[in-house]
């Protein structure tokens, strides 16, 4: 629910002025017509009764927590009772005579408080409540009264689908901002990668270029993790992929197919959203990459194509993951398994199996589903 202070906050302080205000009239009516009445002095009790209760729901409704079912319910409780009270208290004869009942416009406060709480659904359902409630009380229904209870139907509906309107525009205006903010906190990470980062590794590599042995090793690793730093800070700023957007896992994990790495895939394209199959596909390479730096660069890679999942399985044939080892791994800092893959698969609703015995090789198995869950 939102705060008061949202956009959803001038809709009920508006009904807590209607309210008073409509009261204020029940108020001089009361008192021009009060001979009239069959039983005035029940007439005064009721019209007190009415302004307690509009305190009530002035501070009930004033609070976020108040405008849940209980005080929406009694709400609709009191005033359905008023108007039931009304052919009593003023009488049947003076109602065909043409005095106005005691609610006049009042009745129509929980109308409005249920239409801004859930809708022009929840506006119509009390406005036809009390619409035919006031209506059930009268001997004769007259074109006026009859025009009052569409009206207030009308303004149920209307007033339930602007306050929805006004809920939704702040919820898309709070989403604006935090994605606002959080493609600033990226291009302030892209400009300090830029500053740190890559500067060392543009020295590593320059420097290492002329070497030989391991040091020339290290060198073309360090260009290759620039060149892919450069190409992260480059997309840090671009627009995300849009809501129906699909890429085909094929295309993604083809690229890492080589002389030691063997994709099998299916002969049918396998589309996943454009953001899960690109967070899938660098998965996928960091498993390779572990593969490349503790079981000799060689390994399988085998995509599964399900109904409702899609299952990418690495498998090397190194000497396997010693038990605890990725534990130990993580307090040490060293978060390839544990963010790279685990991490990302997980964010897209997915978990990762890792089958693994010394001497017996290493299999990932990441699945993901084809809807985020």
């Amino acid at each position: 629910m939102p705060s008061s202070s949202g956009l959803e906050g001038p809709f009920w302080r508006s009904i807590a002025v209607f309210r008073f205000a409509s009261l204020a009239y029940v108020g001089l009516l009361v008192l021009r017509d009060a001979t009239r009445y069959a039983h005035p002095v029940a007439a005064g009790a009721v019209l007190l009764a009415m302004l307690a209760w509009t305190g009530v729901t002035a501070a009930g409704y004033g609070r976020p927590g108040g405008r849940r079912w209980p005080l929406l319910l009694a709400d609709l409780g009191v005033v359905l009772a008023i108007i039931l009270a009304t052919p009593w208290v003023v009488g049947r004869a003076a109602l065909a005579a043409g005095v106005p009942t005691l609610t006049v416009a009042w009745l129509a406060g929980p109308v409005l408080a249920w239409a801004v709480s859930g809708g022009r659904r929840r506006g119509a359902v009390a406005a036809l409540v009390l619409g035919g409630a006031d209506l059930a009380t009268r001997d004769r229904i007259s074109p006026s009264a009859l025009t009052g209870a569409i009206l207030m139907l009308l303004a149920g509906v209307v007033v339930g689908h602007v306050a929805r309107l006004a809920v939704e525009a702040e919820a898309r205006l709070q989403r604006a901002v935090e994605l606002e903010a959080a493609t600033r906190e990226r291009e302030r990470l892209a400009r300090d990668i830029h500053d740190s980062v890559l500067q060392v590794l543009a020295l590593v590599r320059r420097r290492g270029a002329d070497l030989d042995g391991e040091a020339a090793e290290l060198a073309r690793l360090a260009g290759e993790q620039e060149a892919a730093l450069r190409a992260l800070i480059g997309r840090a700023g671009a627009a995300p992929d849009r809501d129906g957007d699909e890429r085909d896992l094929r295309d993604l994990l083809d690229r890492y197919a080589s002389a030691t790495v063997q994709v099998a895939a299916p002969a049918t394209p396998v589309p996943l959203p454009a953001r899960t199959a690109g967070e899938l596909a660098a998965a996928v390479g960091a498993a390779l990459d572990n593969v490349a730096r503790h079981a000799g660069g060689r390994a399988w890679v085998l995509i599964e194509d399900e109904e409702e999942t899609v299952t990418v399985s690495v498998r090397d044939e190194g000497p396997g993951i010693p038990e605890g080892r990725l534990a130990e791994a993580a307090t040490q800092g060293r978060l390839g398994v544990a963010q790279s893959i685990r991490g990302r698969v997980a964010d897209l609703g997915g978990e990762v199996r890792i089958v693994s015995a010394p001497g017996a090789g290493t299999e990932f198995e990441l699945i993901v589903p084809r809807s985020r869950r």
